[in-house]
């Protein structure tokens, strides 16, 4: 498939370096223009392009921005990309540590829903509640034991199963977490956030949240990591989010 890529930072490059791996033909931009992308690109086997343009003829689109840098994406964006075609949105809210505070996430709003305001298209989330270790190196075949699941949630049903089918083709089980109003469930620090859970725990931690309580055990999270250093361990990072939410 056609897939476009905006944002080359640890989610992203993983998701492109696996795409292009499977043979998918991947474009990827970010904010430092045609030329700042183009070692990057060439790096990952993917084709450099400008924000502007990376969509174009596109049959998958896949933001892996941070949250507030949706609102600076070009207006029109998405003008001529087909109504058909998914929007995926990978980013999370982490006010405090990297984002600014926003007013409608603070009260409530799922990060989604805020997305697809800002660029007035409805998104797919997914990909958010995976580690970028976990994206890049365990992703597994079809019916291995140690398979990990992420979550997927979106209002249309047949962009979400086009999603679902590919985060199966890059090794993860993929849940259906609902609509894209239900995507709190898998916003940082619910039950099903980087825990690399199985699809029958993911589907446990995805019933067992509590609208609400996430953002203050994310600043919990936020708290013990720095007592981590600068570099915790991908197992540390798990047993910490597990640790918030005891299944």
């Amino acid at each position: 498939m056609k897939i476009g890529i905006i944002g080359t930072g640890n989610i992203g490059a993983a998701v492109a370096r696996k795409l292009v791996a499977k043979g998918h033909q991947v474009k990827v931009a970010n904010s430092a223009g045609l030329e700042g992308v183009r070692q990057i690109a060439k790096d990952i086997g993917a084709q450099p392009a400008d924000v502007a343009d990376v969509f174009d003829g596109a049959e998958i689109a896949i933001l892996a921005v941070p949250t507030t840098a949706m609102s600076q994406l070009p207006a029109g964006l998405f003008s001529a990309v087909p109504a058909s075609v998914p929007v995926i949105d990978t980013s999370n809210y982490y006010p405090g540590m990297r984002d600014p505070r926003i007013a409608d996430l603070d009260a409530g709003m799922p990060e989604s829903v805020w997305v697809s305001k800002q660029i007035g298209r409805d998104v797919i989330k997914a990909f958010n509640n995976i580690l970028a270790h976990s994206l890049a190196t365990l992703g597994r075949p079809e019916g291995h034991p140690d398979r990990i699941a992420g979550a997927v949630a979106g209002n249309d049903v047949a962009q979400k199963r086009t999603v679902m089918w590919l985060m199966d083709e890059l090794g993860f089980d993929p849940v259906d977490a609902g609509t894209l109003d239900d995507s709190w469930r898998q916003q940082p620090s619910t039950p099903d956030y980087c825990c690399d859970y199985d699809q029958e725990m993911m589907r446990r931690a995805l019933a067992a949240a509590v609208e609400g309580d996430a953002p203050a055990k994310r600043d919990r999270l936020l708290e013990l990591m720095s007592s981590l250093g600068p570099n915790p361990t991908h197992d540390a990072i798990v047993a910490m989010n597990r640790a918030l939410n005891p299944l």
